[in-house]
């Protein structure tokens, strides 16, 4: 399967807690909900359109959590996202956790760099991470990420949680698809493209 992370950010590279105000407040972080104001026809059908190739979902402790607590609820058997979430098989990186009870889940204990490879290496189309900040940098600096779906708005917030840390794996990427949404953003795919290449610039070099 390929290994696909959507997400929610800012201009300034936040992820951290887009929908609620209690979302995430770690480190003190006091925009919650910032993604809210933004939300559009564009944002949810481009969703459903990403859902719709899901074969498994992979989410770290804090988004299972959240998503657990409110999709079981959600039955609408014409609700692609729902239907997707609550059908196919989810995996959770969590030490903390004891056990999930939501249908379907599966714990992951072990070391997660190996544990997502050896996922990756079973037949389907994607494994999906969605939100999840925390697990994707440590699956960036591993390099196991195939695709970045990135919903980004116009909002500047100067704290938070950024999606690329130090210690990400230098990649180049290629722009795959991009599309306007009536409120400002901008939904971009990028695929994983190799290792960077550099040049230099000016008179020295012409």
């Amino acid at each position: 399967m390929r290994l696909t992370l959507t997400t929610f950010i800012t201009l300034d590279g936040v992820v951290q807690a887009p929908g609620g105000p209690d979302e995430d407040t770690s480190g003190g972080f006091e925009h919650g909900g910032w993604l809210v104001p933004y939300l559009d026809d564009d944002m949810g059908q481009a969703m459903n359109g990403f859902f719709a190739d899901a074969d498994a979902f992979l989410l770290g402790r804090r988004t299972y959590e959240i998503f657990a607590a409110s999709w079981p609820k959600m039955n609408d058997p014409n609700d692609p996202v729902a239907s997707a979430l609550n059908t196919l098989p989810k995996y959770v990186a969590s030490r903390t956790l004891e056990d999930v009870s939501w249908e379907g889940s599966t714990l992951l204990r072990g070391d997660l760099a190996t544990e997502v490879a050896e996922l990756k290496r079973r037949p389907g189309r994607e494994l999906q991470i969605h939100g999840s900040g925390g697990m994707a940098q440590t699956l960036i600096r591993h390099g196991l990420i195939d695709e970045y779906r990135l919903l980004t708005y116009p909002v500047v917030l100067g704290t938070g949680k950024r999606l690329f840390g130090e210690g990400a794996k230098p990649s180049a990427l290629e722009h795959a698809d991009h599309r306007p949404t009536s409120t400002g953003g901008s939904i971009d795919v990028y695929t994983v493209a190799g290792e960077p290449t550099y040049g230099a610039v000016g008179p020295e070099y012409e």
